[in-house]
């Protein structure tokens, strides 16, 4: 069997390599078109996984758990190795591996595996270890223990409302037919006309009663607190059209509008869809919980290891962390010594040294080697959730004060419309009778009704948030976009933001080095965890022709390096650590005019020279910055040292306009001395150590390489690769505050013109009702087609 596995290879790539092409070939799982019918394989267990101990918690299974009785389980797993065509295939055919998973289904989109599970056949552990061994391991964090099913609850319920509505909408336009031909009473039509009239009656009261409900509790709310919003006159306009519709049907002097008024409720939903989907596309909120895993190692008084969900740790506990794992609370350190990289925290992106005894915050990364720890809070008590709980993240006085331009004119619009009709009633009343007052007064209320200006702006922002999703820019609430058109200045944050650290530039200046001392200094290099040995072992690797063992090797934090290496003695670090360490006069050593981080190196005491480390700015940050400057006032706040400081003097308004190493309190407090200036704020960053500034920020952004993975409380997310389209994307929102104004004057313009024929009594009911469902039609059309003409007029993409 082994002769068989050495030369046999998969047809696609496994991120588990050999073994997970064991496993799924033994399985009948390596032909990706060819499925086996008979799937009575038996699997070999899989090697016990003691950081999934968790797992059998009753406890935390119901907690994650989607659905469970006394025989099934189902469960949502975020997979993040989810890439392709392959990995579906594979993760949908996952009963194969295991004949207790019931059904699978992936959402490529969302990188999720929904799995129904047998509980008497096969457990969640078995299931999760299964699929970390073919190489797809879920990521369960901790905040999936506090997961709640809201949002998709209000999907389903606007979902349904929307259905009923156009169930009403198709058959009672259906049952008015014969009254769109004009039959009148003889025929079909007066045989009928009671029996379809009350068939409309019925058909209409669950859309007014459900579809609508909406509309009229905010209406009846902003009236109960004396106060007005759009959804008031919209309310008086869907409640009018239903009330003069059953009149007509009942007294049998018409045939009532029903189809206008589910027509009208219909496409209020759909706005009020396209607008939800476009939001609900990431999830923005999420607090630190989503940080932490699940749960994490505990080591018992024998030394054994049980993995144990966060919310059940406590003060004392003994922990195992191992390499680019988060210390989940304030602990101290048990081990020796350990490096951890605070830069998830506050900015700094140099790992830490950190000695056996000293305290080490929640959110600390750490790098290297595993390391034990002593657990000195409780999560819920760490550092971390202290910055997080800061007044900007739970304030939502942002929000609060976001109203749209149709809100701000609705009480002004509301009284005008019931006084207009109020009066056209009381003229026609002594003019003509009661039966035209009644219909002149019905036709001003239904024409008047603001749903054009109601769909105008989630119709022209949805529009906008879908252009810019296209380009990676996806923002929270549209009302937002109004606030990133005013922007008057821009706040960056450096490390990983206007910098990328995987595309740092290594140079060596100095002497030609040979073979031999390449393979020296890579060989030393490559004992260290800092961030610097690892560029430099990465740009001498490409030339090393082998790596070396060191017979010693040594490393003074922040200083330098030393070891030796097959006799010879290298030492790579600071001016003054190869003076001491080499007892060379410093005078001897050459400083550098290099702008970014500098070590030297030398190998037996003789001088070669020094590598030069600077992180490269991201593509097309240059011109964004240099476009931003002519129009913003720009800044840039760091909790980086200044290494960079001249290189990007350049790109900013003034002197002063570069802060470093700021911590997250300051740059905070940065933001609101600039608010306090009556300036509004766009802040650029990403990690923790923005988070407050983000919130605060009038608009703030948070980058991300990948979307998926945990972004800050912000009004947007942007993706890194987008960051060069920024001054577009402002440009942007301009223009779409520009079209919801144009689109504002069309509806208001319709509605002056219809209100003049209503008033002097040429508009009836009937015509009223068909051309108001057809005004929102011709603002959706026209907000499509104006936001896709100024997206591709600033080179955006407006179509995928």
């Amino acid at each position: 069997m082994k002769q068989r596995y050495a030369f046999r290879t998969s047809p696609f790539a496994v991120p588990a390599g050999s073994t997970a092409f064991q496993i799924l070939d033994e399985s009948g799982l390596c032909s990706y078109y060819d499925l086996e019918s008979n799937p009575g394989i038996n699997l070999r267990n899989t090697r016990s996984r003691t950081r999934f101990d968790y797992l059998e918690d009753e406890e935390v299974i119901s907690r994650i758990a989607d659905f469970r009785n006394q025989q099934q389980l189902s469960v949502s797993l975020y997979i993040p190795n989810i890439h392709c065509t392959s990995c579906v295939w594979l993760l949908e055919n996952l009963q194969k591996l295991d004949s207790g998973i019931l059904q699978t289904k992936v959402n490529f989109l969302k990188r999720e595996l929904d799995v129904l599970i047998d509980t008497e056949a096969t457990s969640l552990r078995k299931v999760v270890e299964q699929l970390t061994t073919i190489g797809y391991e879920p990521e369960i964090r901790l905040n999936k223990l506090d997961a709640t099913t809201s949002k998709s609850h209000q999907n389903r319920s606007l979902w349904l409302k929307l259905g009923v509505a156009g169930f009403a909408f198709g058959n009672i336009m259906l049952f008015s037919f014969p009254d769109y031909l004009d039959v009148g009473n003889s025929g079909l039509g007066g045989q009928f006309h009671v029996f379809f009239g009350v068939l409309n009656i019925i058909l209409a009261i669950p859309v007014l009663i459900y579809s609508s409900s909406d509309y009229l509790k905010s209406a009846f709310a902003a009236l109960s607190q004396r106060g007005v919003n759009l959804d008031v006159p919209i309310s008086i306009g869907i409640v009018a059209l239903f009330g003069r519709s059953v009149y007509e049907i009942v007294t049998g002097t018409g045939t009532g509008y029903m189809d206008s008024f589910t027509g009208l409720i219909f496409f209020l939903l759909i706005g009020k869809l396209v607008q939800q989907k476009t939001f609900n596309r990431l999830s923005f909120n999420r607090d630190y919980k989503s940080y932490l895993p699940i749960a994490v190692n505990v080591t018992d008084g024998f030394g054994a290891e049980k993995s144990v969900s966060l919310d059940k740790l406590v003060p004392g506990m003994e922990i195992r962390l191992r390499n680019q794992e988060l210390v989940p609370c304030d602990s101290t350190l048990l081990s020796e010594k350990a490096y951890v990289d605070y830069s998830f925290i506050t900015g700094e992106s140099d790992p830490v040294e950190v000695s056996k005894g000293e305290l080490i915050y929640a959110g600390a990364k750490l790098i290297g080697t595993s390391a034990s720890f002593n657990t000195e809070e409780e999560v819920e008590n760490s550092y971390l959730t202290k910055l997080w709980n800061h007044d900007a993240f739970t304030n939502n006085e942002k929000e609060l004060k976001l109203t749209s331009f149709a809100d701000r004119i609705s009480p002004y619009f509301t009284v005008s419309v019931l006084g207009i009709s109020a009066f056209a009633g009381m003229y026609w009343l002594q003019a003509a009778g009661m039966e035209m007052a009644l219909s002149v007064f019905t036709a001003v209320l239904i024409i008047a009704c603001p749903c054009a200006l109601a769909l105008s702006t989630p119709f022209t922002l949805g529009s906008a948030l879908n252009v810019l999703s296209l380009n990676g820019f996806f923002v929270k609430n549209h009302l937002l976009l109004e606030n990133l058109s005013k922007a008057g200045a821009v706040v960056f944050d450096k490390t990983g933001t206007l910098t990328n650290k995987e595309e740092a530039n290594v140079v060596f200046r100095g002497m030609n080095l040979t073979e031999t001392e390449k393979a020296l200094i890579y060989s030393t290099c490559k004992q260290s965890v800092h961030p610097i040995s690892r560029k430099i072992t990465d740009f001498i690797g490409k030339n090393a022709e082998n790596s070396l063992k060191p017979e010693s090797f040594y490393e003074v934090s922040g200083k330098g390096i030393f070891a030796s290496v097959e006799g010879r003695f290298i030492c790579i670090g600071s001016r003054a650590f190869l003076a001491e360490q080499t007892k060379t006069p410093l005078a001897e050593i050459p400083t550098s005019d290099f702008t970014g981080s500098v070590t030297h190196a030398s190998i037996d005491g003789e001088y070669l020279g020094y590598f030069g480390i600077k992180a490269g700015l991201r593509e097309g940050v240059s011109e964004l910055l240099q476009s931003l400057k002519a129009r913003f006032l720009t800044y840039l706040i760091s909790g980086d040292n200044e290494t960079q400081k001249e290189e990007l003097e350049e790109y900013f308004t003034e002197q002063q306009s570069l802060l470093f190493n700021q911590s997250p309190e300051e740059k905070l407090e940065f933001i609101k001395q600039l608010q306090k200036g009556h300036q509004k704020v766009v802040m650029i960053g990403d990690g923790l150590n923005d988070a407050g500034a983000l919130k605060q920020s009038d608009f703030g952004i948070a980058l991300s390489d990948d979307i998926s993975s945990f972004s800050p409380a912000c009004d947007a997310i942007l993706e890194g690769k987008s960051l060069k389209k920024l001054n577009s994307f402002i440009e942007f929102s301009q223009g779409s505050m520009n079209i919801i104004i144009m689109s504002f004057v069309l509806s208001l313009l319709y509605n002056t013109v219809g209100l003049g024929f209503a008033i002097t009594g040429h508009l009836s009911p009937l015509v009223a009702a068909i051309l108001m469902p057809l005004s929102s039609i011709s603002v959706m059309v026209f907000t499509f087609l104006t936001t896709r003409y100024k997206a591709q007029k600033l080179e955006l993409a407006i179509w995928k």
